[in-house]
């Protein structure tokens, strides 16, 4: 393989150990990013490399940030390689892991655990997530089998049933809201990506999920490639195409499900970072998929940064960030599909 095929990668793993350092090193107490650098080394390594090392960095560090910017590094692979994965299965542009109603169900669910919570039943550390988790899952099953009531499975079907689940799931959550004004700020907070576990447990528990499910896509590369073809198409090349679709709607919401679980709803990231993968390095969806799990664990680190830093010390959600970048992205990503004649 030529060294210029190794340049995109080369390029995105560089982004993401800058967005990684800098996600470390700054906040309230800033850390300088060489000694940072030595002393995870030290950690990984046995070696004996810096002196001059507080406890107190010791702590915020390893107990603080570390785990929380690794739990955003892998939601935001999650929700880019998923959806890089919806765009390949839809053949749509403008497709993103909420489309089916991952979003809105685990908003549901989690809406719930805290107005159970509220009603004084004792859900415990992962209530919240859990419920996020449960709900994710529970939509996309009920989206999938509305959407295989009709014969063929036509993509179509699959997005108009996801719309119909989303709306109904918002509407319920929304009410949920109203009942319980108690949790209702941390709700709010939650809808609009904000991580409410700390440490590494999070970490632990969200990471097979992730990996599982981003595995399972990174390995369906060359089907995808092939459902550019259309289905009828891809069907007569050998594809098995249902069983395709269903892997990849699985494996694409397990992995967007365990992420909002954990870190919040964060809207965008699924859309912009395929979307630029695609204009810079191609549509092979074999080089497309990990080049946008690497470019979707940056952005996000890089949005979280500065949401941590643009109002110091308070922090904003980082869903206002992705929002606010993604909602001018959208609709210039919908004003070049219908100028290039593609439509939606």
């Amino acid at each position: 393989m030529k060294t210029a095929s190794f340049r995109p990668y080369l390029l995105n793993l560089a982004l993401l150990v800058t967005a990684l350092v800098l996600s470390v090193a700054a906040g309230a107490v800033a850390l300088p990013p060489l000694a940072l650098l030595q002393r995870v080394l030290e950690r990984l390594t046995g070696w004996v490399l810096l002196v001059d090392w507080p406890q107190s960095f010791e702590v915020i560090v390893f107990r603080i940030r570390l785990p929380h910017t690794i739990l955003v590094t892998l939601t935001g692979a999650a929700l880019a390689g998923s959806g890089a994965a919806y765009q390949a299965l839809f053949r749509n542009p403008l497709a993103d892991p909420y489309l089916i109603g991952v979003a809105s169900g685990a908003g549901l669910g989690a809406v719930a655990a805290m107005a159970l919570r509220e009603q004084g039943f004792a859900l415990g550390l992962y209530g919240v997530p859990l419920g996020a988790f449960g709900g994710a899952l529970l939509t996309v099953g009920v989206v999938y089998t509305l959407a295989h009531l009709r014969r063929g499975e036509a993509t179509t079907t699959l997005i108009l049933a996801g719309i119909a689940v989303s709306s109904f799931a918002t509407a319920l959550t929304s009410y949920l809201m109203l009942r319980s004004q108690g949790e209702l700020h941390r709700a709010v907070a939650w809808l609009l990506g904000g991580a409410t576990l700390d440490g590494w447990e999070p970490v632990l528990a969200a990471l097979p999920y992730i990996v599982l499910g981003l595995g399972a896509l990174l390995a369906s590369g060359y089907a995808m490639n092939v459902l550019q073809f259309g289905e009828e198409q891809a069907g007569q090349l050998g594809l098995p195409v249902r069983r395709v679709k269903l892997l990849i709607i699985l494996a694409a919401s397990l992995a967007t499900a365990a992420a909002v679980a954990f870190s919040g709803v964060i809207g965008f990231i699924g859309l912009i970072v395929p979307h630029l993968a695609r204009l810079l390095w191609g549509a092979d969806y074999r080089r497309l998929l990990p080049l946008s799990v690497l470019g979707g664990a940056s952005a996000l680190l890089l949005a979280d940064l500065l949401a941590r830093l643009v109002l110091a010390p308070q922090e904003l959600p980082v869903g206002i960030i992705t929002a606010l970048a993604g909602g001018p992205f959208f609709l210039w990503v919908l004003w070049r599909s219908q100028k290039s004649g593609r439509g939606m």
